[in-house]
């Protein structure tokens, strides 16, 4: 564990697993789902993206913890960090 505990492999997966639960989320929850592109530009300008970009940001948050009670700081540190632009960006939705 101790090879991959990295800032930049964080990072990597902070920024790709966000977006990768929301592709996921929207395809089994959304009623109306068509295609990425076409739902994201529906639901651009109102409040439920915003909603939905904070519920993406939850799985950083359990790996975070998770790396953070492995001793694994550098790691845990490149995650949080990576889904900070999420958060930033649907305080600004709101």
């Amino acid at each position: 564990m101790e090879r991959f505990n990295r800032f930049l492999y964080g990072f990597v997966g902070g920024v790709l697993f966000p977006a990768l639960f929301l592709w996921i989320y929207l395809i089994r929850m959304y009623p109306h789902y068509e295609s990425l592109g076409a739902t994201l530009e529906t639901l651009f300008p109102s409040v439920l993206l915003a909603k939905i970009l904070l519920l993406s940001i939850f799985p950083n948050l359990l790996l975070t913890f998770v790396f953070y009670k492995t001793d694994s700081f550098k790691l845990a540190t490149g995650i949080l960090s990576g889904g900070m632009p999420y958060f930033i960006a649907s305080l600004f939705m709101l």
